[in-house]
Parts: C-alpha cells; structure tokens; sequence
C-alpha cells in the first residue's frame, strides 16, 4: 500500500460555476477516489489549511505527493516549498500535474523557468497523447496513443531541463505540440509532470489519464520508506594515503 497525499489549490472548484459542475467535492476529491479503488492509501490537502495541509508530519508519512495548482501558485508558502523539496530529495515521489508546470516546488527542483511556454484557451479542444515509450511502467495499460476529448492547448518551447525520460508527447489539432509526460530525478526522488487536467473539463473522470497516474504513483514511490541520507562534509579518509614523501 502507498501512502498517497492528493494536493490541489481548491479554489476554481469554490468560486468558478464550471468547474464546480465537473467537480462539485474538488479535482483532490476525485483523484483521491480512483487512488483508494487502486488500494492506496490517500490523504488530501489544500491550500487553506494550515501549513496548506503539508506539515512535517504529513509529509513524513508521504511516500507520493500530487500536486495540482493554477491560480494561486504565488500563494503557497516558501517554508512549504523548501519542506517539499527536502523531502524529494529523501525520496518522496512528487507528480505534478496540468498547470502545476508554474508552482513554485516544479520551477525550485527544475531550475528553470517552466511557465515559459505557448498556450491559449479557445473553449478547449482535442488533443492526442502519443505513446513514445511503451516500456516505461508509466505507459503500462494503455494504446499507441488515445485521445482527450476537451482541453486547453499547450506548446513547445516548454521551459524545462531535458527530462531523464520522456514517456509522452502531445499534439493539438491547432498545430502545437507539447512535451507532455516527462520523468526527472532530483536526490533520490523521482517527478512526473503530466499535462492535461484543466479544471473545466471531466478530464481526471477518464480511464486513460487515470491509469496514468496509477501508473506514475507506483513508479514515483521509493523503494524503501526510509530516507535517503549520505554523509557529507569533512571527513577523514576512509584508506591510508601514502603521498610517497617520507625522507622529504
């Protein structure tokens, strides 16, 4: 069983009427809802509780954090970012999803600047997620490609550092294309960014994209629920050093 923590802003759900309709209990609620069908063990956390739900003891206990945001990235605590952060770095799997590519904890382990890409939203359209990598354990289950039926449009030049592998890519019927399912590594945690999910759309209700995160919560998670320490600083020398210089 995986301790998953479901983190989303849950703000457009509140206040927005569209994306109330598609998800009246919050994008977290349904995302954490396939989660425990998979057998997970979920927990959820949003911007408005203390800490944004994202304690030390919360974290300790997280073993694959999710993380959905858009309108108030600049909202989210530094303090929490820097938590989030060490904790990938212990090992913690984080997947970061549709317009979390802006959040302050994917531009902090990235290093660059990931809003810095094409976009627009004409009322949404289709778009065709390529398979390119049927190895990868986050592509397990699913088709050559398939098809989300409704949303934004995202496009290359996608501010991102190569990513260690690139499991999907993204073409939209406006002509853009989009490096949408792309794996990282940063100290001995694992990222996943995945693209779609915009909040006016029942895209998190689909089986494809829900196999995917399935999929990329069992890849994210550690091997071991231990951190991951190494010792550093001045040391002594772990063998005898002879600097040939006796008799100098």
């Amino acid at each position: 069983m995986i301790r998953v923590t479901v983190w989303n802003e849950f703000l457009h759900e509140r206040k927005d009427s569209d994306t109330k309709a598609v998800y009246p209990d919050g994008i977290h609620a349904v995302i954490a809802s396939f989660l425990r069908e998979a057998g997970h063990d979920v927990k959820t956390a949003t911007l408005d509780m203390p800490e944004h739900g994202l304690t030390s003891e919360v974290l300790e206990k997280t073993d694959v954090l999710i993380w959905w945001g858009h309108a108030a990235h600049d909202k989210v605590s530094d303090a929490v970012v820097s938590r989030v952060k060490d904790r990938v770095f212990e090992g913690m799997g984080l997947i970061v999803l549709h317009s979390g590519h802006a959040s302050k904890i994917f531009q902090t382990l990235m290093g660059t600047d990931t809003w810095n890409l094409r976009w627009y939203d004409n009322g949404g359209t289709y778009e065709r997620i390529w398979v390119i990598d049927k190895s990868h354990r986050i592509a397990q289950g699913l088709d050559d490609c398939f098809i989300i039926p409704l949303d934004e449009t995202y496009g290359e030049r996608f501010g991102i550092p190569e990513p260690d592998q690139l499991v999907f890519i993204t073409w939209f019927p406006g002509g853009e294309v989009l490096r949408s399912g792309c794996c990282f590594t940063r100290g001995a945690g694992k990222i996943f960014y995945f693209q779609p999910g915009h909040e006016t759309f029942p895209i998190y209700y689909q089986s494809e994209v829900q196999t995917v995160i399935k999929n990329a919560v069992e890849w994210a998670c550690p091997v071991s629920k231990d951190k991951v320490t190494y010792t550093t600083g001045q040391v002594e020398p772990m063998e005898k050093i002879d600097f040939g210089r006796e008799g100098l």
